[in-house]
């Protein structure tokens, strides 16, 4: 006597649905993320009554409240900022340097900064800073 094994049921595409919920994770999360680097400590820019759009490009130097700096998103002590100034040169001399300060920064930690970018070439500096709202909105 032979028996026969029943047939094996047939499997639906199931991995079709796996790709599409992680290709739209994937969207999801590089609409939301931001593509610039952030401080490792909180910087909140002053509010401005005049300025232009910021210019795209370039590297950004943070200045915290108590004037710890970083750049790029990476902690830097203050004596070593002349050479990372002059590296980022070395790779594009026409380099754009954004400073983004906290608006409770003291003058005495932002403006030696410019100073700096100066004697070591930079040729184009740009002060970060939040556009005045609107009258009206909160």
């Amino acid at each position: 006597m032979k028996l026969a094994r029943p047939p094996r049921p047939a499997h639906g595409e199931t991995i079709i649905a796996l790709i599409d919920v992680v290709f739209f994770l994937l969207v999801f999360f590089m609409l939301i993320g931001r593509m610039d680097a952030t401080a490792p400590f909180d910087v909140l820019p002053p509010v401005a009554t005049t300025g232009q759009d910021l210019p795209a490009g370039g590297v950004t130097l943070s200045v915290a409240a108590d004037g710890a700096l970083a750049w790029d998103g990476t902690a830097l002590e203050r004596p070593d900022l002349p050479a990372r100034i002059a590296t980022a040169l070395a790779d594009k001399p026409e380099l754009l340097l954004r400073i983004n300060a906290h608006r409770d920064a003291e003058l005495r930690f932002v403006l030696p900064l410019v100073g700096l970018a100066e004697e070591a070439g930079v040729t184009e500096t740009v002060l970060v800073v939040t556009p005045t709202p609107p009258a009206g909105t909160p």
